[in-house]
C-alpha cells in the first residue's frame, strides 16, 4: 500500500520489464556473438581451404612444367642422337666388316651380342644406354657393343635369326645369316616376270627365266572394268602357276623368294622359303635378278 501511496509500484513494475528486456537483449547479444564467431570461424576455414588449394595448384602447375621441360628435353636428345654412319656393305666389303667383328675379342662376358626386332629388353637397354633408340631404329638388326664402349655397331642380316641376347668374350654371329655358303636358290617373281637361278656360295651354277604378257593396270581397252580385272587375274594366275612349277623343279633345297610383295604372298605358302624379301627390280629376267640378288644380300651397317 506504502508502494502505491508513494509510486513506487510502478517503478518497480517499469523496474522488472527493463530487467526482462536486458536478460532478452544479452541473450540476443550472445547468440550474435555465436553467429559471428561461427561465421569467422567459417571464413578462416575457407581463407585455409584457399590456401591450401592455391598451394595444390602450384605444385601441379610446377610438375607440368617439369614434364613439359623433361619431354622438350627428350625431344631435343632424340633430335640430337643420330647413327655416326649409315652403308649398304656387300661381297669384299662384307666379308672385311665379319672378318673384324669375329676377330673382336675380350674377356669373359665382355661383349654383349643380340638380335633385336622392335623394342630392346632390357638386358639390351643396360648394353646400349642412352643409344638404346639407335637400335630400335636400326631393327630387325643384329646389335653388338662391349663392355668398354670401343664398340658400337648394328648390321641387318638379309637371314634373320631367332631374336636372342647375350654376353660372351666374342661377337655372336654367324655367316650364315648373312650370305650363304652352301648349294641355294634365288628365285625373283613378279606378276609378269619370273627367275631363278642357283649358287655354290658365290657361283651362280644354274639361270632361267621368262617373262608373261598379262594385262597391265594402267589400260582396259574395251573391257568393263570387272571383265579387265577378272581377265587380268586369271593371267597371273596362270603366270604364279608356272612359277610355282619353276621353283618346285629346282635341286637346290634352300629357297629364298623375292620380287613384288603381292606376288611373293600368293605363292608363300605352296613353297618353302628360308627367307622373302620385297625388292625393287624389273626388267628383263636375267638382270632383274641378278639386281635382285645384290640388293637382297646388301647389309644396312649401322655406326652407333
Amino acid at each position: 500500500m506504502i508502494d502505491t501511496l508513494l509510486g513506487r509500484a510502478g517503478l518497480k513494475a517499469r523496474i522488472e520489464e527493463l530487467e526482462a528486456s536486458l536478460a532478452e537483449t544479452e541473450e540476443e547479444r550472445d547468440r550474435l556473438r555465436e553467429q559471428l564467431e561461427a561465421a569467422e570461424n567459417r571464413r578462416a576455414d575457407a581463407v585455409s581451404d584457399r590456401q591450401d588449394a592455391q598451394e595444390r595448384v602450384n605444385q601441379l602447375e610446377d610438375k607440368v612444367t617439369q614434364l613439359e621441360d623433361t619431354v622438350e628435353r627428350l625431344r631435343d636428345d632424340e633430335q640430337e642422337l643420330s647413327f655416326r654412319a649409315v652403308d649398304d656393305v656387300r661381297g669384299r666389303r662384307l666379308d672385311g666388316v665379319l672378318d673384324r667383328l669375329e676377330s673382336f675379342e675380350t674377356g669373359e662376358e665382355g661383349v654383349f651380342t643380340a638380335m633385336v626386332e622392335g623394342h630392346a629388353s632390357s638386358a639390351t637397354r643396360d648394353a646400349f644406354g642412352d643409344r638404346t633408340a639407335l637400335v630400335e631404329r636400326a631393327s630387325p638388326c643384329l646389335a653388338v657393343t662391349d663392355d668398354e664402349g670401343l664398340l658400337s655397331v648394328a648390321l641387318r642380316p638379309p637371314i634373320q635369326p631367332a631374336p636372342f641376347e647375350r654376353w660372351d668374350d666374342s661377337v655372336d654371329l654367324n655367316r650364315e645369316w648373312f650370305r650363304p655358303t652352301g648349294r641355294y636358290a634365288v628365285a625373283l617373281v613378279r606378276a609378269d616376270l619370273f627367275a631363278i637361278a642357283e649358287y655354290t656360295g658365290d657361283e651362280q651354277v644354274s639361270l632361267s627365266g621368262f617373262r608373261t604378257d598379262v594385262k597391265g593396270d594402267h589400260s582396259k581397252g574395251g573391257y568393263s572394268q570387272a571383265r579387265f580385272e577378272r581377265l587380268r587375274d586369271e593371267q597371273v594366275r596362270r603366270h604364279l602357276d608356272k612359277c610355282r612349277s619353276k621353283i618346285e623343279d629346282r635341286s637346290a633345297s634352300e629357297l629364298f623368294l623375292l620380287g613384288d610383295a603381292e606376288a611373293i604372298d600368293r605363292l608363300e605358302a605352296d613353297v618353302d622359303a628360308a627367307a622373302t624379301a620385297a625388292v625393287d627390280a624389273s626388267g628383263d629376267p636375267e638382270p632383274a635378278l641378278e639386281n635382285a640378288v645384290r640388293e637382297f644380300f646388301s647389309v644396312r651397317l649401322y655406326s652407333l
